[in-house]
């Protein structure tokens, strides 16, 4: 196509960038980046009863920690407000839009009626202007909605990028209030409503795709019909299935479907997370693990997945497992400190912290997991009643004290520490893993550690002395 393609997210801060949106803003940056494109922020926050600036702030945070930078914006709609009564102006003097005086209790009474018949719940047009057609009196003190007058009519079809050709009839659509009423009684037009915003939006900035979740699938021929009144031109529209948990319910918080920002906090990677998104739905032949680079460059629109895609917290943590261990050691301790920062503890990136890093990274999933591995070089250990029955007895206890002592002279390096144990093991008569054990869950905290040798040499020479100190 010759026009310049651009793609938008416009999430509502009624809540928190959750994943299903944050996987859409994926592909719509995706595709505007693999085309040369631009990638527009909005805001929708017409509903003023439930949006809220905290929504808002932690929206535009997600969005920069997944590294999903827009070209424009962010647009809040509620300061667009002017805009869209003059198009809702414009379109009653077209005749393509009316006011409707129907009371809540008037429209409530027409949906029971009709459900008695057996028909199908709508508006029954009553207020729709029509050549020859009577319209009731207005009710004195009345303030209207504005209907969209929607063809009576013919169907809408559109090439969807993800299901193909879509057919809706004008016959199940009923006329769509574009606007309610304002607390104004002078004022016809009040406040636009999202389904008119978001056309009215997508017009003005000349998106060129809209991709978006399978659950708009039906408010898509109501505002294709708007767009036609207006003279717009159309968008080419992408409706991606939404994602289901491990058992194959509509994915909720049990499933793990939090704000995106707080996999953040849980010791999640950026990278990994838009790895794994992009997967949830979309495919490049058999490739799991891939860069933001070659994502954009495949990434052209095609090959999006018409089934749901299920939610794997074990697969994401593989992907995630895979980005840590390819971080250098020196960002990595960067990712560490944040998060030590978070449970008050100090840290700084230095030699130590990195080679701490590289010795445990191979055994965790997220940083998370790495902190509490490297808490007990920064923090008092507690082992529990249970390990020390299990692992520092009687038999390991002399062992114990005479590593100690010859570990107050000896050089502090790996090799000189390993030679230290097996001289001890030796002399004592025990193996390795009964030294080692205890030694673990005297300095560690914990039985299971790496190398013990390599674990003790990024230990301070008294920390490790002070925690051997047994009666």
């Amino acid at each position: 196509m010759t026009r310049k393609i651009r793609t938008r997210i416009a999430p509502s801060p009624t809540g928190f960038l959750h994943l299903g949106t944050a996987r859409t803003a994926l592909f719509s940056w995706a595709f505007a980046r693999h085309h040369g494109g631009d990638f527009i922020l909005r805001i929708e926050d017409t509903d003023e009863a439930r949006s809220t600036q905290e929504a808002v702030d932690q929206i535009i945070a997600a969005m920069k920690w997944l590294n999903l930078d827009h070209d424009e914006g962010p647009f809040f709609q509620m300061q667009r407000i002017d805009r869209y009564r003059e198009v809702i102006g414009q379109m009653l003097n077209d005749g393509t839009a009316y006011p409707c005086y129907c009371t809540p209790a008037e429209l409530d009474a027409m949906r029971e009626a009709q459900r008695a018949r057996g028909d199908k719940p709508r508006y029954d047009g009553r207020w729709r202007p029509e050549p020859g057609k009577v319209l009731p009196a207005i009710p004195e003190g009345a303030k209207p909605v504005i209907r969209f007058r929607n063809p009576p009519s013919g169907a809408v079809t559109w090439d969807d990028m993800v299901k193909g050709q879509i057919t809706i009839a004008n016959a199940e659509l009923d006329d769509l209030i574009i606007a309610r009423p304002g607390a104004d009684t002078a004022t016809l037009i009040g406040t636009p409503t999202y389904n008119f915003c978001v056309v009215v939006d997508d017009w003005d900035m000349d998106i060129s795709h809209v991709i978006r979740g399978d659950d708009h699938v039906n408010n898509t021929p109501r505002q294709i019909n708007i767009l036609r009144a207006l003279g717009a031109e159309l968008p080419v529209y992408g409706h991606v299935p939404m994602i289901l948990g491990p058992d194959g319910d509509k994915l909720s918080k049990r499933h793990g479907a939090v704000s995106v920002t707080q996999y953040e906090t849980a010791g999640y990677l950026p990278e990994a997370m838009l790895n794994y998104l992009a997967r949830l739905g979309w495919s490049h032949g058999d490739d799991e693990l891939f860069s933001r680079e070659q994502l954009v460059s495949w990434f052209d629109g095609q090959h999006l997945a018409k089934s749901p895609a299920q939610w794997d917290a074990a697969k994401l943590n593989w992907v995630n497992a895979h980005y840590l261990k390819a971080l250098p050691d020196d960002t990595l301790a960067a990712h560490v400190v944040a998060r030590f920062a978070e449970r008050g503890i100090a840290a700084v990136v230095d030699d130590q912290l990195c080679r701490m890093c590289a010795l445990f990274k191979d055994r965790c999933a997220t940083t998370v997991e790495l902190c509490d591995w490297l808490a007990m070089y920064l923090s008092e250990v507690a082992p529990s009643a249970e390990d020390l029955a299990a692992h520092v007895t009687e038999v390991v206890t002399p062992a114990v004290r005479s590593l100690r002592e010859r570990l107050i002279d000896i050089e502090w390096t790996k090799p000189a520490i390993g030679a230290a144990i097996k001289e001890v093991i030796t002399a004592h008569g025990i193996k390795m893993p009964t030294l080692a054990h205890a030694v673990r869950v005297l300095v560690c905290g914990r039985a299971q550690t790496p190398s013990i040798d390599a674990v003790l040499e990024l230990f301070p020479r008294d920390v490790v002395l002070t925690r051997l100190l047994i009666a």
